[in-house]
């Protein structure tokens, strides 16, 4: 990149920064007070009832899933909503007129929903450890996936947001897509607990292994092997932002 195209790609990533952060009640709060009510209803009434590792309580099982929808979900959001918001407003003609590369549009776009995501995420983290302190037996996991699937999700968002043409039609993609998929991923449960049909199709959820692979890092194990994990989350994050490029460079529905 030009240094021209490097600081116009830093300023739309902190004009896309500032952008959630200044509605910052709404956009990191309100997903951080889902989460913990999440934690105490689930943990209340499961709590004696269930053990998925031996020596490990439900609340704190159930926190690293929490943590991980929680980032997924509002990385998803934050590269999504901007776009479409761009797009109905018609303020999206003042970036378009910029000598920026689709490359750099989708650093500032990505990298954004990744620190909201992230922001988000440690949030939630801090207030559930109050209820249920979990000690990190592999942090390196946490990390890589936790970046991994904020970008994977923020390019989602971004090709979320370059297909829709109306609010309606971005939440029933939220909806019918992210969120189910979100919720299926063993975020409240272990796969093992579920019948041999389940099992298979939760295997055919990328999310899923999104979510193990960053519970791996609290608890030193997972369902699957944590490099299987890294490896469809990698798959999944090119091919996404592949498309989103693509989508991008062709201006798909926002040079028309």
């Amino acid at each position: 990149m030009s240094s021209m195209t490097l600081t116009g790609a830093r300023t739309l990533f902190r004009k896309e920064v500032l952008r959630f952060w200044k509605v910052s009640f709404q956009t990191v709060a309100a997903p951080v007070l889902t989460a913990v009510l999440y934690l105490l209803i689930f943990g209340h009434v499961l709590e004696d009832r269930v053990q998925v590792y031996p020596g490990v309580r439900y609340t704190s099982f159930l926190t690293p899933g929490l943590v991980m929808m929680s980032v997924l979900q509002n990385s998803f959001a934050n590269s999504s909503s901007s776009l479409i918001q761009s797009k109905i407003t018609g303020n999206l003609v003042f970036l378009l007129v910029t000598p920026l590369s689709p490359a750099a549009w989708y650093a500032a776009y990505v990298g954004a929903s990744i620190v909201r995501g992230m922001v988000v995420g440690l949030g939630v983290l801090l207030v559930t450890l109050c209820f249920a302190p979990v000690m990190p037996a592999q942090p390196w996991w946490i990390v890589i996936f936790g970046v991994l699937g904020a970008a994977m999700m923020g390019s989602l968002g971004l090709i979320a947001g370059l297909w829709a043409e109306k609010f309606d039609q971005m939440a029933a993609f939220q909806n019918f897509i992210v969120v189910p998929m979100t919720f299926l991923a063993g975020v409240f449960y272990s796969v093992h607990s579920l019948p041999a049909f389940w099992q298979a199709v939760s295997h055919l959820n990328p999310f899923f292994y999104m979510v193990d692979g960053f519970r791996r890092g609290f608890f030193g194990v997972s369902d699957v092997s944590p490099l299987v994990s890294l490896t469809v989350v990698l798959v999944g994050f090119a091919a996404a932002a592949a498309i989103a490029l693509r989508l991008l460079q062709v201006g798909y529905k926002i040079r028309s």
